[in-house]
């Protein structure tokens, strides 16, 4: 068990790193790097030459790949060291069928072209669902970790307003994601007008602009709202669902949310540059595992007890 909870953190970690290589192949234009063929390489295992493009395609091509592998690895150890319905299990195959829908995805993009330059509206859902697809793989290696360490199962049955609440707080911050990966793709295809945000968004609704221009403003206002929705949720969860894990990830909630909201200022005032594109996606991934850790916690926490009402006296 502690070889599979180190195993399930570790390939956590590191899809964390793959997930930032793939956004440089977006940002540097290096998605047709390997051609139209998938998943080969220029229609070779091992391509005979090499531009930077190639090396930067081919190199997350293998990274993803060894992300399969040990997706494979965490599901047989979790196998063999657990019992029958045992809830790592579930979580270790749930992220080895996320992993492997990741490569789906991403094969869909280079054989239909939406790489490079590519500004096909499509191009747009299938980045906003790869994006979502990839948060809910860092939440299932999450879950087979915290369970591989023995955490308790969870259930959103019998939880009151949690039973709602929670699941909105996720897929939010699942929309959240998408909208900011189609706004992430716009930068990179549309660079941002000269002067303030307020040209650039006067000229993503101009005569000649395009759907994923149109898209481009729904990422920021969209954030207000759902940071609002999660600054509410953590308050409620620390007045009603009050523990030591809770106020742990209340609390890292609250920072990172400040933190993210000051990151993503700063994208749009130095017009999106390719490394704050990085350090933003970093903390959109820190900020959806805090998101998933508080929403665990909360939901197999006891109902924190309320003070009985005083009784007015005659």
């Amino acid at each position: 068990m502690r070889l599979l909870t180190g195993l399930s953190w570790t390939v956590l970690a590191y899809n964390i790193l793959v997930i930032l290589w793939g956004a440089y192949v977006r940002i540097s234009g290096s998605g047709a790097g390997c051609g139209d063929h998938w998943p080969l390489c220029d229609g070779q295992v091992i391509p005979r030459s090499f531009t930077l493009e190639r090396i930067v395609e081919f190199s997350h091509r293998g990274s993803s790949s060894l992300s399969g592998l040990l997706a494979i690895a965490v599901v047989v150890l979790a196998f063999v060291v657990t019992k029958r319905g045992h809830p790592a299990r579930l979580g270790a195959t749930w992220s080895l069928g996320l992993i492997l829908f990741e490569g789906v995805i991403g094969g869909v993009q280079v054989l239909l072209g939406l790489t490079a330059n590519s500004t096909d509206p499509a191009r747009g859902f299938v980045q906003g669902l790869h994006l979502a697809n990839t948060f809910a793989l860092l939440g299932a290696l999450l879950l087979t970790a915290l369970w591989a360490g023995g955490a308790p199962r969870f259930t959103l049955r019998a939880q009151g307003w949690l039973g709602w609440g929670s699941p909105l707080a996720a897929v939010l911050m699942l929309l959240l994601g998408m909208a900011g990966a189609v706004t992430a793709l716009g930068d990179k295809l549309f660079v941002p007008a000269p002067g303030t945000p307020l040209d650039t968004v006067k000229r993503d609704f101009g005569a000649t602009a395009s759907i994923i221009e149109n898209l481009r403003v729904i990422h920021p206002a969209l954030a207000l709202v759902v940071c609002a929705y999660l600054v509410w949720f953590a308050g409620r969860v620390l007045r009603e669902r009050s523990s030591a894990q809770t106020r742990r990830w209340s609390y890292a909630l609250y920072g990172v949310i400040g933190a993210q909201l000051l990151i993503g200022v700063m994208n749009v005032a130095l017009k999106a540059p390719g490394a704050m594109q990085l350090i933003h996606l970093l903390f959109a991934c820190i900020m959806w595992l805090v998101t998933v850790m508080l929403i665990f916690y909360a939901l197999v926490a006891r109902p924190t007890a309320q003070p009985a009402p005083r009784a007015v006296a005659a």
